[in-house]
């Protein structure tokens, strides 16, 4: 009992550090995440807190709720308007965009870290995502005045490009442990069921809150729960199936935030807020996971992967995935620089570890050291880029 007490002491002395830690980071300028990650970091077992925790299978289950959770609320403010104007823009992103990205990492830790190609692949394909909570939520605190269709294809990429990253990392664990038995045409059906699969169970969780929102009489409470259970179950029944339970969650929140229903006004307001309590448990647990004394002889080497990553990768991967649709330079440039890591790559990490390989801690560090970078070094300076850049004041940025 005592345990019990004392966990649900240090839980909510740990939620009031992160609300607080999250209100100071957007007056001081500083990401949201940020703050939280040091908030957890500052709890860990090298930090004044503490508290042991190394559980990286129960950090791979939060992790897994609240990515779920974050995924649908950014699906129900995914509108309509955003997906005319950057659908398909966003699709090359997240899907091409990703694999040249994660190539171009791979390239980088084979040449600067003389790591294996499948490690350095892995690597890549890890840190190659955009992270939806770390790019709307730093999008709306720093309140970028930059054309509308920009952040529809920032927010939209950020919402589609997990699956294509997850299928590369599973595909290079498997070809790590069972080089043999590899095959790449298993592996090219494995990915139309992961994109194809998630759509179809996405599209259909979706379909089924809306008609049940319009025709099941009861308490406007209730809906809330009703949409959070089956997102619950499209995610966890998507990723049994071996199809993508972040392309389903995200797609569900699409298709509900698109239609007429009587509950659109409860529904939405309960995963907003929803979505931050999962977005705090989410890198608070980062934090405690991370060991920080063990950083210190990687810094170096995530230094150079993290400014390949910002300098080269990114701004390549963009250029060449929007070079079919005439975006301009500066757009182009913009969304380069606006292409913030945060949750998803470190937690794409955690997968190698419970796999079982070698270099899984390792991998699990540099990317970590990497996020950091990349988010205390691009977050900041949104604004900055947007007035350098002249798009400041060209268009609303609401979708």
């Amino acid at each position: 009992m005592d345990l019990s007490n004392q966990i649900i002491l240090v839980g909510g002395v740990l939620s009031l550090l992160a609300v607080f830690a999250g209100i100071a980071s957007v007056r001081v300028g500083a990401p949201v995440l940020l703050g939280l990650i040091v908030v957890g970091m500052l709890a860990g077992e090298d930090g004044p807190g503490g508290i042991p925790f190394d559980n990286f299978q129960a950090g791979y289950l939060i992790g897994s709720i609240a990515l779920a959770v974050i995924l649908f609320e950014g699906g129900i403010s995914t509108k309509r308007g955003m997906l005319k104007r950057a659908l398909w823009p966003s699709i090359s992103l997240a899907t091409a965009g990703v694999a040249l990205s994660a190539l171009i990492v791979a390239a980088a830790a084979k040449l600067l870290l003389h790591a294996p190609w499948p490690e350095g692949l892995l690597l890549g394909a890890a840190i190659a995502p955009t992270d939806a909570a770390a790019v709307s939520v730093q999008l709306r605190v720093s309140q970028v005045a930059v054309p509308a269709r920009v952040v529809a294809a920032l927010e939209l990429e950020s919402g589609l490009n997990d699956p294509m990253s997850v299928f590369l990392t599973l595909a290079l664990i498997a070809f790590m442990q069972h080089p043999g038995s590899f095959s790449f045409g298993h592996e090219l059906l494995t990915f139309a069921w992961e994109m194809g699969g998630g759509a179809v169970i996405g599209l259909g969780a979706g379909y089924v809150l809306m008609r049940s929102f319009s025709r099941l009489e009861t308490a406007e409470s209730v809906f809330p729960v009703l949409a959070l259970g089956v997102v619950l179950v499209a995610f966890g029944g998507a990723q049994m199936a071996g199809a993508s339970g972040f392309l389903a969650s995200y797609l569900a929140g699409v298709v509900v935030g698109n239609s007429e229903h009587p509950a659109a006004q409860p529904v939405t307001r309960f995963f907003e807020t929803l979505g931050w309590v999962a977005q705090n448990a989410l890198f608070l647990m980062l934090g405690l996971l991370v060991t920080p004394h063990r950083l210190v002889p990687l810094l170096e080497a995530a230094a150079l992967i993290s400014a390949v990553l910002v300098l080269i990768a990114r701004p390549i991967s963009v250029g060449v995935s929007l070079a079919p649709f005439r975006w301009s330079a500066r757009e182009i440039t913009f969304i380069s620089w606006a292409g913030l890591r945060g949750a998803v790559p470190i937690y794409l990490t955690i997968i190698p570890l419970l796999e079982g390989v070698g270099t899984g801690q390792r991998l699990f560090d540099i990317v970590f050291v990497a996020v950091i970078i990349s988010v205390a070094l691009q977050g900041p300076t949104l604004n900055v880029a947007a007035r350098m850049l002249g798009l400041r004041g060209e268009a609303s940025p609401s979708g």
